[in-house]
């Protein structure tokens, strides 16, 4: 008989040790930019140190999928922890000895990014081995709910600690993963069967990973799909923000806005376990593109933060149903070795969209109105939803019973 999920003690512990670090990430990185202002008094530098945290993301992605492949997952995942708290540590050391230096934020920065790089694929790749195949789609569900947490809440304290002083948000950052790193020593990944490969090169499987990924039509479609439509959410959020402040609404009712962005995604995946189950692959998936395209313009007969942020509530509410079903075909249908090339590859895509979306928004609204720049938006995203809704590959996407068949027969049929 197959233990709930809420019994199962390795998956509880990673969860837990997951919100915690995620809270505290989320804390330090509000803090982050206040304290390269503080120190530097330039908003330049600012956006520099915060840049590289997410472009040392996108570089290391698919090499470290490859590596994650290559190594001992539970290892990556503990070597992470660790190297954030001491990344983050000698933050606060600096800041109480008053001897912080702009090159040691901007180091400090690449090294979150990396082992949040390394750290990713290989949860994604031991979570198929820590759940049953069968609560592989609730786990990720939960796992996102738990993102959502960690940012909601990290975002809430980030701000008030660096009120009560600049190192606090940096310290608080460091207990917590601190705490993640002792939680993850007690939880058991099962052993996994690693293909010896003495002629392979790190290149080599990083671009078996890519060919991997290219080769199999569901995700590369669904990729595409997905890529595009984050890139124009994020181009959205921006527009949204300078059209709100345009329109008189204050700071803190901005707030409250993408407060209710990250409740709506809270409660979105708490729903997403029973529409996965409850509706097909295809209609959760184009449901989203949809309610996106039809919710998307109406940002511009609204001048209420308030109102704007039931929009961004309504908005995130089936995301985390699509991301379930995309992320648990993606891992069923791929083998144990290639799953954290995966990761990292989808890692690195995903990067370079939420960077290149926010950019394009902010490029956008410069050019044309608000309202304009929102209609525009709102136009390629119908377009993106029209294009998936013909997709004979979208039409066509299997469940999870059928995908965990396929690749349990293709395994078979390769080890004879």
């Amino acid at each position: 008989m197959t233990v709930p999920l809420s019994r199962n003690r390795d998956y509880r512990l990673l969860w837990i040790s997951q919100a915690l670090s995620g809270a505290g990430f989320s804390a330090s990185m509000i803090a982050f930019p206040l304290l390269v202002l503080a120190v530097t008094g330039s908003p330049a530098m600012t956006g520099l140190v915060l840049g590289v945290e997410a472009i040392a993301q996108v570089v290391v992605g698919v090499p470290g999928g490859a590596l994650v492949d290559r190594w001992d997952r539970k290892k990556i995942m503990l070597t992470a922890e660790a190297m954030q708290a001491l990344a983050v540590a000698s933050l606060v050391v600096a800041l109480w000895l008053d001897v912080l230096s702009v090159l040691h934020m901007v180091v400090v920065a690449a090294l979150m990014g990396v082992c949040n790089a390394l750290f990713g694929p290989a949860e994604s790749a031991a979570l198929v081995r820590i759940v049953p195949q069968e609560q592989l789609s609730t786990a990720l569900a939960m796992n996102s709910a738990r993102g959502s947490v960690g940012q909601l809440s990290g975002t809430a304290l980030g701000g008030f600690l660096f009120a009560v002083g600049r190192l606090v948000p940096f310290a608080f950052n460091v207990l917590t993963h601190t705490i993640s790193f002792l939680a993850l020593l007690f939880v058991r990944v099962p052993p996994r069967d690693v293909e010896q490969r003495p002629d392979s090169h790190l290149g080599q499987e990083m671009v078996e990973g890519l060919r991997w990924v290219w080769r199999q039509r569901h995700v590369r479609v669904t990729v595409l799909c997905a890529v595009s439509l984050n890139f124009f959410f994020s181009a959205y959020y921006i527009v949204i923000i300078v059209l709100v402040a345009g329109r008189g609404v204050s700071p803190g009712e901005i707030g409250v806005m993408a407060a209710m962005l990250g409740v709506g995604g809270v409660l979105g995946a708490l729903l997403a376990p029973y529409l996965h189950r409850m509706v097909s692959p295809y209609t959760s998936i184009i449901g989203v593109f949809w309610a996106l395209a039809a919710l998307t313009p109406v940002a511009v007969f609204i001048d209420s933060g308030l109102v704007m942020g039931v929009l961004f509530f309504a908005m995130a509410l089936l995301p985390p149903t699509a991301n379930t079903t995309i992320n648990t075909y993606q891992l069923l249908l791929t083998p144990d070795r290639l799953r954290g090339r995966l990761s990292g590859v989808m890692g690195m895509i995903s990067g370079v969209s939420a960077a290149a979306g926010p950019a394009f928004g902010g490029l956008l609204v410069q050019a044309v109105s608000g309202s304009n720049a929102v209609l525009l938006i709102a136009a390629a995203i119908a377009v993106i939803a029209v294009i998936a809704t013909l997709s004979p590959t979208m039409r066509s996407f299997p469940r999870d019973e059928t995908v965990a068949t396929d690749a349990s027969e293709a395994e078979t049929t390769k080890g004879r």
